[in-house]
């Protein structure tokens, strides 16, 4: 049954769903897939055949142009179920303007407000059932945009595919995460796609993460790579510090990812009356503070794990116990103001809330 809706919408509805077959209390994150998706192709210089499917896999060239000069960008944000069953995504609206900048970064196409948002808004309400109301659980919501040209030669591509998919998700990080201060590979540098969230960023840092946690680690920091003195981003997350009661992040600069959690902790910092110092912590820095006591707390940001409490950073061989998770007041409040917002325990006041 197709249905064609105002924005030039098109609608086909799964013949056989399969959430009767996935266990909604335990999901497991990124593994099952909801049954449709959203998908819009650019060509002739616009974009056309904006649609929401059934989840499938899709056909493509072995001379697809993303798979040999990496034109791929992607955004994670995530919906959740309030106590009335109400569906509620959190901050759409900066995914949708954090790829559009990726898009630009990247020389691929923006995506225009109606099919990223509007779109996303028809594909949740279809697959609200597949929304977890468990504690901790959420639905992973995935946009990606990919250029589909089949040529090999090294230009960007004129051709591109947009989707959207979603995937019901568990806790992500169960407990607090032991971290590797990486001192010799890079994540990003000056110049470089470090601000964009493009698809070989992440390619770059497997590696050395694979080497992390064969140490037993669960994660890197990330230094400059000019001088690997500076703390810039923790493995997938933004990464904060509390030295002193101020909070200490890295800027957002062309090495850094602008990190919408970053962002909406910042804001509820500085309403709470919290310091808040946006420059890059130095890694002499974090030592000494953590052997002088003065250390309070260290946490990553994402939407993934909203907030990672840390409780191990290892350097030059040596380990680094933190303050126990239980005695960080900030980490701590911040984490259940945001699960609340999110949830819809607390009365969205700042607009973050998109309701379905």
């Amino acid at each position: 049954m197709e249905n064609t809706l105002a924005l030039d919408l098109t609608i086909e509805k799964t013949a056989h769903s399969r959430l009767s077959q996935v266990d909604l209390k335990q999901p497991i994150f990124g593994r099952t897939f909801t049954d449709h998706m959203l998908s819009a192709d650019y060509m002739g210089g616009k974009w056309t055949n904006v649609r929401i499917m059934p989840y499938q896999d899709i056909s493509i060239s072995p001379a697809l142009s993303a798979i040999h000069y990496g034109q791929s960008i992607f955004e994670g944000l995530k919906a959740y179920k309030n106590a009335e069953g109400e569906v509620l995504c959190f901050r759409p609206d900066e995914n949708f303007k954090r790829m559009n900048k990726s898009a630009v970064r990247m020389c691929m196409p923006t995506i225009p407000e109606e099919i990223f948002m509007g779109g996303l808004r028809e594909l949740l309400n279809l697959d609200r059932d597949w929304v977890p109301a468990g504690e901790g659980c959420s639905l992973y919501i995935r946009p990606v945009m990919f250029a589909t040209d089949a040529f090999i030669g090294l230009r960007p591509s004129e051709t591109y595919k947009f989707l959207i998919f979603c995937s019901p998700a568990g806790v992500y990080y169960s407990a607090p995460v032991k971290v590797k201060v990486e001192t010799r590979y890079t994540r990003a540098a000056e110049g470089g796609t470090g601000a964009a969230k493009a698809a070989g960023n992440y390619a770059a840092a497997m590696y050395p993460t694979k080497l992390a946690y064969q140490e037993g680690f669960d994660q890197v920091l990330w230094t400059d790579a000019k001088e690997h003195r500076y703390i810039e981003e923790a493995g997938s997350m933004n990464i904060m510090f509390i030295i002193n009661g101020t909070i200490i992040t890295a800027p957002e600069t062309d090495t850094v990812l602008p990190g919408i959690t970053r962002k909406s902790v910042l804001q509820l910092a500085r309403e709470w009356g919290v310091p808040v110092e946006e420059r890059k912590p130095g890694v002499a820095e974090v030592i000494q503070a953590i052997q002088n006591g003065t250390l309070q707390e260290a946490f990553g940001v994402g939407t993934a794990a909203t907030i990672a409490h840390i409780k191990t950073i290892g350097y030059e061989g040596q380990l680094y116990e933190l303050p126990d998770v239980a005695n960080r007041p900030f980490s701590n409040r911040v984490y259940q103001e945001l699960e609340d917002i999110k949830r819809g325990r607390k009365a969205d006041t700042r607009g973050w809330v998109m309701k379905i």
